[in-house]
Formats: structure tokens, sequence, C-alpha cells
């Protein structure tokens, strides 16, 4: 995927509060809904709030995501 339309599908899910599954360059899998996606190159991350938990979040590196799916 382009790194415009991985920005683009992270927004998209996050204003709908639609899961996602994000596959990284080292072939990790994080599964979440994404809270904010930050491309300022001095943060340049997605935060994701695991379906299972509100008090969580996880950062992902922008430049680590490889491809992010709708489930």
């Amino acid at each position: 995927m382009t790194y415009e339309d991985i920005v683009s599908l992270l927004g998209y899910a996050g204003g709908h509060e639609q899961v996602v599954r994000i596959t990284t360059t080292s072939r990790t899998e994080v599964v979440g809904v994404p809270v904010s996606v930050d491309t300022h190159i001095t943060a340049h991350e997605v935060y994701l709030r695991p379906a299972d938990s509100d008090d969580t979040e996880i950062a992902v590196s922008l430049g680590a995501i490889e491809a992010v799916e709708l489930i």
C-alpha cells in the first residue's frame, strides 16, 4: 500500500470507529480502532485502541506499516 492509502484508510476507520488490522514491515499484526493519526514529521504515528480495552493505546510508526485492512 502507498503511504497515502495507509493514512487515508486509518483516518476513515478512526472517524467511523472501525477496527483495522495493521501489518508492519516486520510482519507483526496489530488490531484495534485508530484513535489518532499524526502525520507530522516529529510524530509520524498512529495510535490504536485495542478492541477489548478502553484504557490502552498502542502507537505504531506510520513508516513501519506495510498494509492496513478493515475488519
